[in-house]
Order: structure tokens, then sequence, then C-alpha cells
């Protein structure tokens, strides 16, 4: 109909001879010779008998981007098959009975025809293979299954491929740019792994549990493939090993997900690695160029760290809560590891301390943030350090040659000072308020540990303090808990105290009348203001000297408190006493 419609000659013809933009005729009739002869041919052909097979015929439905590994004679495969005749009628099928076909190739244990075909297949390829029947099973069939003289098609899908002589594999795609150490048989690791069959089918992995897979190594307790391909791996390397059956769960599987004869593939990366011989290791230290005293067992120490695993993998920082890690040392306050590692250390050391989990935190681990048997990884910075025996420590850095007085207890002193912590951080500085700070000394006006750096000072005199902070603001400090204090302090000027004991001492004999002279009313009692002028009067004139250092208004108030012994706020002669007719001692006359 084709034909007569659109090629015949005639009207239609000249048609379709208008939409080859006029074309010549006999450039049409060409055209439609050639296409009657096309038809023929292909009629033809599809009535045609079909051409006997020589050999087999090959044709691959299937080819993987990538070849893992292609079939050799001699090699084992693990393969998927549909057999059918060519008229499509199947006769076997290895899915049917749910597990692959697994055998030699090359070495008989298969019709002529799949031994030759199988040779050259790549893992994951799929192939529709037909079989001749003298490359099958020829004239005489096989039972009531296959007739004598059939040609075999099947439809195979090769998934495994190993060779007896095959060992582990290791193909590495990632090394860290530094590896300190190897696994070695002996050690314990912790990895995370996928495991999967040569065609890529997932049987197990740990990332899966979100939890590694922990284990020693080269000892037995795992796969002969694995204990050989973990050797010589570093933390961080990830590494494919690849292991035929014989190093795997062999002939009969794991009897759940890894079938008989299958060849594994486990993606691994190290996490952490450790032996049970090993103790605390100390790197990257970095020492100030003056240490006069590193830390011994008993000291308190005060340090910053950041702590990650083996790996990398950040898990705690003092930084984070800004405030430093205290504790003794030496004492089991802390990690067995870190009580060794904060050993010897100099204030302002920074060092990187690796602790095996036997000195940490063990098999247990903390819970959520240190897992079980991790190598434990602590870049610390040692801040300062004391011992509960510790006293001021004093260093005089210059000293006037002439000196005719030095501090006591009771003195009035004025002293400029720039404090700071052990690791140099400034807390404060008289310079910034230009004047000096001023206290009697024995008051109690300043921390102990100053009270003992300015006894025995000159005016003139500059020194170096160190106070442990039991002498200086304690645990709980207006400045960071325990910290030891550095200051820098020189000696202004002095005013001689009293004798201890003494708020006000005469500089001359004592009056007779000293009554009578303060009661310039004469009514036998010393109102508070006679008191106070009189007082006032003697320092004035130079016949009497209050405590320096103190309001000298509330020292009278002290002393004229002592003298009323009835505190009705008068004193009369029965209750005025001198302080040397005293029997108790009194901050009085």
């Amino acid at each position: 109909q084709f034909f007569q419609e659109n090629i015949a000659f005639g009207p239609p013809g000249e048609v379709l001879a208008s939409k080859f933009n006029r074309m010549s005729l006999k450039m049409i009739q060409c055209v439609q010779i050639m296409l009657y002869l096309s038809v023929l041919v292909a009629f033809a052909a599809c009535n045609a008998p079909p051409v006997p097979l020589d050999d087999i015929f090959i044709e691959k439905t299937f080819v993987p981007e990538q070849c893992v590994r292609a079939v050799k004679v001699g090699d084992y495969v693990r393969y998927h098959y549909i057999g059918t005749f060519p008229d499509g009628k199947k006769f076997d099928s290895s899915y049917d009975r749910g597990s692959t076909y697994n055998v030699f190739v090359g070495k008989k244990q298969l019709i002529e025809g799949m031994d030759k075909a199988l040779v050259g297949m790549c893992v994951n390829e799929r192939s529709l293979v037909k079989i001749p029947p003298h490359l099958a099973y020829g004239k005489r069939g096989y039972g009531d299954i296959i007739p004598a003289d059939s040609i075999l098609h099947f439809d195979v899908l090769l998934l495994d491929v190993w060779n007896p002589e095959d060992g582990v594999q290791i193909k590495t795609y990632h090394t860290p740019s530094i590896c300190s150490r190897k696994v070695e048989v002996s050690d314990y690791i912790r990895y995370h792994y996928n495991g999967t069959l040569l065609d890529g089918t997932l049987f197990d992995s740990s990332h899966t549990r979100m939890r590694t897979y922990d284990t020693y190594v080269g000892i037995g307790w795992l796969i002969a493939g694995m204990d050989q391909g973990l050797l010589g791996m570093c933390v961080g390397e990830r590494r494919i090993i690849t292991m035929p059956p014989s190093l795997g769960y062999g002939e009969n599987g794991d009897g759940s997900d890894i079938p008989g004869q299958a060849s594994l593939v486990f993606d691994v990366i190290l996490l952490d690695l450790h032996n049970p011989r090993d103790g605390i290791a100390v790197t990257n230290q970095m020492v100030p160029e003056s240490c006069t005293r590193k830390s011994v067992s008993g000291d308190f120490v005060r340090y910053h760290y950041n702590g990650s695993l083996l790996d990398g993998t950040f898990f705690d920082s003092s930084y984070s809560r800004n405030r430093t890690y205290d504790t003794y040392v030496g004492k089991g306050y802390v990690i067995a590891g870190m009580d060794e590692g904060l050993i010897g250390v100099c204030v302002g050391e920074k060092r990187t301390i690796t602790i095996p989990p036997h000195l940490g935190y063990g098999e247990e681990g903390t819970g959520s943030k240190i897992p079980g048997s991790a190598v434990l990884v602590f870049d610390i910075h040692i801040i300062d350090f004391h011992n509960p025996s510790d006293s001021t420590e004093i260093t005089v850095s210059y000293k006037p040659e002439e000196c005719e007085r030095q501090t006591k207890k009771g003195d009035f002193v004025k002293y400029h000072y720039n404090a700071s912590l052990m690791d140099g951080t400034s807390i404060d500085s008289t310079y910034n308020y230009g004047k000096t700070y001023n206290i009697v000394l024995g008051a109690n006006q300043v921390v102990p540990g100053m009270e003992d750096g300015l006894m025995e000072m000159c005016v003139g005199e500059k020194r170096h303090l160190v106070i442990p902070p039991h002498l200086g603001y304690g645990e709980r400090g207006v400045i960071p808990g325990s910290a030891v204090l550095v200051f820098d302090v020189e000696l202004v000027d002095m005013e001689e105290g009293l004798p201890e004991g003494y708020m006000f001492i005469w500089n001359d004999d004592v009056s007779p009348d000293l009554f009578a002279e303060m009661d310039k009313d004469k009514d036998e009692q010393v109102e508070p203001s006679e008191f106070t002028d009189y007082i006032m009067r003697q320092v004035n004139e130079g016949k009497g000297r209050l405590a320096p250092g103190f309001d000298p208004y509330r020292i009278i108030d002290n002393m004229f408190s002592n003298q009323d012994r009835n505190g009705d706020g008068k004193i009369t002669e029965a209750e005025f006493k001198l302080k040397a007719d005293e029997s108790a001692a009194h901050d009085e006359l």
C-alpha cells in the first residue's frame, strides 16, 4: 500500500516530486527502485532458515564502567544464570535455587562453551551467551531436560572471581601527611569499615552501628585476610582490603550475609592505635628559655588543654570554658597518664601528651565523648604551679647603697607595684593610677604574701615577689582561683610605726596633771570633744604620735571608748588610766 500511495508513478509521484523541491523525475525513479529492493531483501532475510552456530556467540548486555577483575583460566567464579532454549523456554536457573553457581573455569567442570564464554568476563558484567550443541551437550543431550543437538542460551551475571594463588590485595587511597606509627602485630586498634562482596553488595558496616570495631591485630582475633590487611596502616589512613575466601569465611560463608566461596572487600579507615605495653608519649615540647623550677609530685598545677582522639576528633577544652583546669599532680586526682605527663613541666611550657587507654579512660571510655579503648591526645599549656609548702619567693632586683632603716611591722609604707600572673598576664599596676599603694605593715591590709615581701625593705629598694595562692587570694580569688601572683614592687617612702599594741605614744614625759589638762571646763569629767581636742593638740605640737596610716579620729574615738569604762560617754578621773598602769593591753593612752 505504501508503494502504491507514495512511490508508484502517477499523480502521487508528482506530488512527491514537488516535495523534493522539483528534483528530476529520473532521480525519483532511482529512489523508488532502491526502496523496493531493500524491502525485498529484508523480507527474504526474515523468512530464511537459521544459520547453524559453529562457535559460541556472546552479546554483552551490560558492561561495568570499571572492570575490577577479568576471568582467566584457572580462576574460581561465582555467577548467576538463566538457561533457555532459542524459543525462550527456560530449562534451568541459579536464581530459582537461591544460590550462585560456583566453579573453576577452564578445568572441564563446565560444558565447553560456558568455559570459553566466562574467560574475559568482568565482575558485574552481564552477557547473553549462545552455545552450539557440539560445545554443549551434543547429540546425547542431558536427560529429560535438554534434548540432543540443542542450542543453549545463557543469561550470565558474573558476581565474583578469585584464584587459589591470590593473597590479600591492598589499595591505599588516602595517606595522612604525618604518620608517626604504623600498625604492628599485637597492637590494639579502633577502625571503621564498610564490608562488601566483590560485586559491591554491602554485607556489614561499622558506620551503621555508629561504633568502631575494636580489636587486637595479628593474634587471630580477626579473619586472616583482615589480620594481614590492617598491618602497616597509619592513623587516618584509608585503604581497600580485598581477600579471597580462603582468607575470609571460606567455603561456608558466615551463614547469613556472606555466601560461601565469596571474595570480601573492606573499605577501612584507621582511627586509633596503641599497644598494651605503651606508656605516655610527650611530644611537641616548647620550653621557655627561663625555667627555674619544674613540677614535682604534690604540686598544684593550673593549665589549659585541648583534648582530642588520635584521629583528631575533639572532645573537650578548658579554653571553651575560659577557665584553667586546676589540680594536684601525682596524687591520683586526674587520669594516670595526665598525672605522669604533668610531672617535670615548667611554667609557660607547652607539650602534647598522648595517653593510651589503660592510662586514660580504659575500655569503657566516658560514654558520649570518649569511646572505650581510645587513645587520648592532650595539647597542654602550663599557666602556673605551686606547692602547699611554698612561701613567698623574694628576689631583690635593686637595693640602694645607703639604707638607714628597714621596714618592720607597724610601719606605714608607700610603694609602687606591677602585678601579673605567672604566664605574664597583667593584673594591675599602681603606675596606671599615678599614685602609690599605702598600707600599714602587719595590719592585714594586703595578702599575707605581700606582707612578707615588704618586710625589711629599704626606701628605694626593688623586689620581685612570687606569692603562692595560699598566701595570696586562695582558691576563689578575685583573680583566677589558685593563681600564683607575681609582683614587682618599689618602696617609695615609709613612716615608722608605733610599738606593737600602741595606737598613740608620747614623745615627751607625760604630764602629771593629764586629766586636769583635758578637763577644760573643770566639771571633773572629760567629754569626747575635750579628749579629741587635747590629743590632736599634742600631736600637732609634736608631744605625741598617733599610729601612721590610720584615720586619726577613729584612733582617738577608740582610745576614748577604752577609757570610758562604763560606756556613759564621759571619762571620770576614776576611769582614767595610762596604758602603763593597765594590767591588760589596750590601744589607749
